[in-house]
């Protein structure tokens, strides 16, 4: 079969194999994985169309595997290896694929000769040399002895891998620097490279002192003159270390070296760095006052006159820093110079800022007093105002203060406002007023323990439908307060006669005082049953209007049905039927009663066709101390029965004697 692969042959037979066999039910038919433990889809491999061929590429990733793939390992067909379908049961040593040629004369550690990337490829020859000093660069070209001296000998072990140890003299004569008068560390490498002993560089950063911009290309002696490498000196110290002392010195605006500890030697690259010298900035947040808006482009010696840096201002200290302290002074709306504290001139940032001086705004929410509603709009009150004579002292937010007038001369002719002064009403004024619109004014009813619910509130109440004659110091929220009118007046049932209690609530809401309804259940007699369907009257029970001295027991409202009843005649025989009717009634029906015949004897009532009827044994309604046992049981079925006995009698009294529960024997 040309074009097909090994694999690809054993599956294909084992294929075939699997179709020939014996035919099984659908159901039963199972497939079993010929590659052994191998956890991948079968379509990474294998496509839709057949098991064979498999795919050209197929997906899978020698890498993930104990044995990745590489250099010629990877041009390799999976067949040429893996010879089985089971892909694990495949060493990974190198004669396990590769007959040994040198018949194990060279041991069985194939790759301390040979590579991935050929066969041919010895390392052996220079493998030696890796272990301890790899010939990079220079040393690449150069001939063993130039550094085994001893390679007549076969001397060619012993030797340092330190530079210094082939290259001292090279470092004892370098004069640019001088390094042993430097006192340069001898590992060379630091500086030098492996292709050229010159074009050595160094990492200035190492010394803590970073060389950029202007600083990277000036020569060494420049800085490190006489050969001195030893000097001590921070990355900031430009002034000390000598190399701009000079120019610190000669600084006229400002002038460095009477301005101050910020302007002091240790502090040049505060505002200098190494793009150019000349070009300083300060950045003005570092003392705790940012230059902004106005102040941003003021040339320093605005605010720090005759070279005075030492100024100990805070950033809101405008007035008394110097620079704004006349204008301070002449302010006079209001004159802040004898407003109080808050106009003090260490203040004026709570109103000023550096966009305008003059566009000042006040915060007055700052006060503990915010400014709202009409002490806003449409146009802010004037501070005057309020304010008056200057006076900023104010120390209360009290309403009352500035309305007093209003407070007192609030009476009732302006519609449903009561008359204040009158009424006792407090100078709180916030409690109904707000700063919205002072003429209409709320009351929170709730707040007086009594809220106004249902009919209390519609239509709109007056406060005078209830606090007449301006009465405000109603200290009761009791219904009949100012409802005792209704209930005298009430006729169904008449409340008064009644002896009803006057807690209105009991019966009544707020809702409609009309529709009022009550909780039987919170009296002794909880209403259940027929007491409460049709919808029942209260004049059903409570004849004559009667609300006090009704029973609770059935036998109070049904004397009547009790002497009527004469199946069985309840009244003729007390001692089985006491008038205790809930012994056997309930309030669900007063029919369909149930009596309990266990409590008189163990005869049961279903006894034989009796079915529960009480007449089919008693037959005397009114005396059911009477009973017949030969209604049913004829003395010609029970004296054959009792042939023999001793005291047989044919009559109920005798049956009864023996036969107590119904059973023979007794």
């Amino acid at each position: 079969m040309p074009g097909l692969g090994i694999l690809q042959i054993l599956l294909m037979l084992a294929l075939q194999a699997l179709a020939q066999g014996p035919s099984r039910p659908a159901q039963l038919q199972t497939s079993r994985n010929p590659h052994g433990p191998l956890d991948i889809p079968c379509e990474n491999c294998h496509t839709a169309t057949s098991w064979k061929p498999i795919r050209s590429i197929p997906e899978f990733d020698h890498d993930k595997t104990r044995y990745p793939l590489r250099g010629m390992h990877e041009k390799v067909q999976c067949v040429e290896c893996h010879t089985k379908l089971v892909f694990k049961n495949v060493g990974s040593a190198c004669a396990d694929c590769h007959a040994d040629i040198h018949r194990r004369q060279f041991g069985a550690n194939c790759e301390q000769c040979h590579t991935v990337n050929g066969w041919n490829v010895s390392v052996q020859a220079i493998q030696n040399h890796f272990n301890r000093f790899p010939l990079v660069g220079a040393h690449a070209a150069l001939e063993c002895d130039a550094c085994h001296k001893g390679a007549a000998t076969g001397q060619f072990q012993g030797l340092s891998t330190q530079c210094y140890s082939c290259h001292a003299r090279d470092f004892q004569l370098a004069a640019n620097p001088n390094h042993v008068n430097a006192k340069f560390s001898t590992t060379c490498e630091t500086c030098h490279g492996m292709n050229t002993w010159l074009a050595a560089t160094f990492d200035h950063s190492t010394t803590g002192f970073l060389l950029t911009n202007g600083h990277a290309n000036v020569p060494c002696a420049s800085c490190h003159i006489n050969n001195n490498y030893n000097l001590v000196v921070a990355s900031t110290d430009c002034g000390n270390s000598g190399c701009h002392l000079t120019t610190w010195r000669q600084t006229t605006n400002p002038v460095h070296p009477s301005a101050g500890p910020a302007f002091g030697l240790a502090n040049c690259t505060t505002c200098h760095t190494t793009i150019s010298w000349t070009t300083a900035t300060f950045d003005h947040s570092t003392t705790g006052f940012l230059l902004t808006n106005g102040h941003a482009n003021v040339a320093c010696a605005s605010c720090h006159i005759n070279n005075n840096y030492n100024l100990a201002t805070t950033p809101t200290d405008c007035g008394n820093s110097g620079c704004h302290l006349t204008t301070w002074q002449q302010t006079n709306n209001p004159v802040h110079s004898t407003a109080g504290a808050q106009f003090a001139a260490t203040n004026c940032a709570v109103c000023h800022s550096t966009v305008s001086w003059t566009t000042a705004s006040f915060d007055h929410s700052l006060t503990g007093f915010a400014l709202t509603g009409t002490h806003m709009s449409p146009a802010p009150t004037p501070c005057v105002s309020c304010h008056v004579s200057n006076n900023y002292t104010l120390s209360s937010t009290d309403c009352y203060g500035c309305h007093q007038a209003a407070f007192t001369s609030t009476t009732t002719l302006g519609g449903n406002v009561p008359n204040h002064v009158a009424a006792g009403f407090p100078t709180t004024c916030e409690t109904c007023h707000d700063t919205v619109l002072w003429t209409d004014g709320k009351f929170d009813h709730n707040t007086t323990g009594f809220s106004l619910t249902g009919s209390h509130t519609v239509p709109p109440r007056q406060c005078a439908d209830c606090h007449i004659n301006n009465n405000y110091t109603l200290n009761t929220t009791a219904c009949v307060s100012c409802h005792l009118n209704n209930f005298n007046s009430t006729t169904n049932p008449n409340h008064r006669t009644s002896g009803f209690p006057q807690q209105c609530e009991v019966c009544h809401d707020t809702v409609a005082w009309t529709n009022s309804t009550f909780n039987h259940n919170n009296t002794i007699f909880p209403l259940t049953g027929l007491h409460t369907v049709p919808p029942r009257q209260c004049a059903d029970c409570h004849v004559n209007n009667n609300y006090t001295t009704l029973p609770t027991a059935c036998i109070g409202c049904h004397q009547t049905d009790y002497n009527k009843t004469a199946n069985p005649g309840h009244a003729a025989q007390p001692q089985f039927f006491p008038t205790t009717c809930q012994n056997c009634h309930t309030t669900s029906t007063w029919l369909n009663a149930s009596f309990n015949h266990a409590q008189y004897t163990p005869f049961p009532t279903t006894h034989g066709g009796a079915n529960n009827v009480c007449s089919t044994c008693h037959t005397n309604s009114n005396d059911y101390s009477i009973f017949q046992c030969t209604n049913c049981h004829l003395k010609t079925d029970t004296d054959p029965r009792h042939s023999g006995v001793k005291g047989y009698v044919y009559n109920s009294i005798n049956c009864y004697q023996c036969h107590q529960s119904a059973r023979g024997g007794g």
